[in-house]
């Protein structure tokens, strides 16, 4: 007869062993304080799942082969490197320090003469993203976290089809994690068609939990080199009809003139890390004339790069700030530096506002966003909760002169894990655009005040406290 407390026996003392190992791992690793904090108390708290979680989601791979900067100089010294624009600019003295960060971190140069258009709508972008396929004439590159196998991603996998008939090059990369529910079936009819497409970091269960934790989350499109758009959107019907009855509010921009350069090289980075096929040639980054007075700067992060250039360039932007700084963002757990200097900001009379979702479509996050926001409150940051439908959108305007937008989020997986891609954008015009759209989404939120969170109730605290544990490895 099988001896079940036995069994049982040796599966707790073998889960003692493994977590104490675990823990032992976790602090030699040098980790941030928080997020070693948090796995720990992950490990202690929630016997055997703990561990499950860990496997997943905890191990440390930077230093994995597969993870590797080797591909940086072969295909920058063919790419960005060559176009660099090394005049001065107009942005140059009022935000010198942030350019040299940006350019020291993440090899992040100027490009001046660009033109910027804020798209606020994501019906618009959609329809203006299937006119430009259709009238693509050398390539299409396209990066997505999520594109989803429903109409709006069938609309446009069959208008790249329809191009790579007429001889355009169509290359598509797509997250294995963000797209863990697309069969690959949808993607090979691209390949038969003759197109390219990557996955990025290959999942495969159950080997997946080596590289389940580092995503790709940037989102961009290039066409034939002279065109580029950026920002939060995927592709998926959700996008277009919103979720729970509300509408999507998301935002990109499209890029014209040098900054396409920047987007085209580092398409190009991925394109080989996750192919191990070199792209290059002056075909990919024609001669683009000055179109405007914008100076941008392309800046992407990654989870294997010395510095962490999002929060760190977040943190210089607030400090630097003279009159205003609205953030918008669907995930907040920021880390204690952008913290502060989001309080250090407002206390020094700088407007300060974060716009972030009512609900989002993550409840455990949700009640951690909102355990940071007494702190903010209490320096004077103004808080806006969004109720007209899912705000995704991820934008920072500062000052009538500088916006950032892009893919990530400011929360400790856009800072810590994943790769992504933010442009800053030293712009009158563009500044102005998204500072009146935030002001206009105002209409559709409620002001968060300081009395109405220190009203809230004692079940409502500790579920947002206990939530706040687990932000650095959500």
């Amino acid at each position: 007869m099988t001896d079940y407390g036995y069994i049982l026996t040796l599966l707790y003392w073998l889960n003692v062993v493994v977590a104490i190992w675990i823990m032992l791992r976790v602090v030699l690793g040098n980790r941030n304080p928080v997020a070693t904090f948090a796995w720990i108390f992950v490990l202690l708290f929630i016997p055997y799942v703990g561990l499950i979680l860990y496997f997943f989601f905890g191990r440390e791979t930077r230093r994995r082969k597969y993870i590797r900067e080797r591909f940086r100089l072969q295909i920058e010294q063919k790419a960005l490197y060559s176009y660099r624009n090394d005049e001065e600019h107009d942005a140059s003295d009022e935000y010198s320090a942030l350019m040299t960060y940006l350019e020291r971190s993440a090899d992040a140069y100027p490009m001046s003469g660009c033109c910027v258009e804020h798209i606020a709508d994501t019906s618009d972008f959609f329809t203006r993203l299937l006119t430009e396929i259709s009238l693509a004439k050398e390539h299409i590159h396209l990066q997505f976290y999520i594109f989803e196998n429903d109409g709006l991603g069938r609309r446009i996998r069959d208008a790249l089809i329809e191009r790579i008939k007429n001889g355009v090059e169509v290359r598509l990369l797509y997250d294995s994690v963000g797209c863990w529910s697309v069969n690959n079936s949808f993607y090979d009819e691209i390949r038969r068609a003759g197109g390219y497409v990557e996955p990025f970091l290959k999942v495969y269960f159950p080997l997946l939990t080596n590289k389940v934790n580092y995503r790709n989350h940037r989102k961009s499109v290039i066409i034939d080199g002279s065109l580029a758009y950026l920002g939060g959107c995927n592709i998926a019907d959700r996008y277009v009809k919103g979720i729970n009855g509300g509408v999507w509010r998301d935002t990109m921009i499209a890029v014209r003139g040098s900054g396409v350069y920047a987007v085209q090289s580092l398409f190009l980075m991925d394109w080989f890390f996750a192919s191990g096929s070199v792209v290059s040639g002056k075909r990919y980054f024609p001669t683009l004339p000055s179109c405007g007075d914008a100076v941008v700067q392309v800046a992407s992060s990654n989870p294997i790069g010395l510095w962490r250039t999002i929060p760190g360039a977040l943190v210089k932007l607030l400090l630097s700030a003279k009159s205003y700084v609205y953030l918008q963002t669907p995930y907040f757990m920021p880390n204690e530096t952008v913290l502060k200097a989001m309080q250090n900001a407002a206390l020094s009379g700088v407007d300060v506002r974060l716009m972030i979702p009512l609900r989002s479509d993550n409840s455990l996050v949700d009640n951690a966003a909102y355990s940071y926001l007494g702190m903010l409150l209490s320096a004077g940051v103004k808080v806006y909760l969004f109720h007209g439908g899912f705000l995704h959108a991820k934008t920072i305007v500062t000052d009538d002169n500088l916006s950032v937008v892009g893919s990530a989020n400011l929360d400790f997986r856009s800072f810590e894990y994943n790769f992504e891609i933010s442009a800053y954008v030293y712009s009158d015009t563009l500044a102005c655009d998204i500072r009146n759209r935030f002001i206009e989404d105002m209409q559709w939120c409620r002001q968060l005040t300081l009395r109405e969170f220190e009203a809230r109730g004692l079940y409502t605290r500790l579920k947002q406290s206990v939530s706040r544990l687990f932000s650095p490895i959500m």
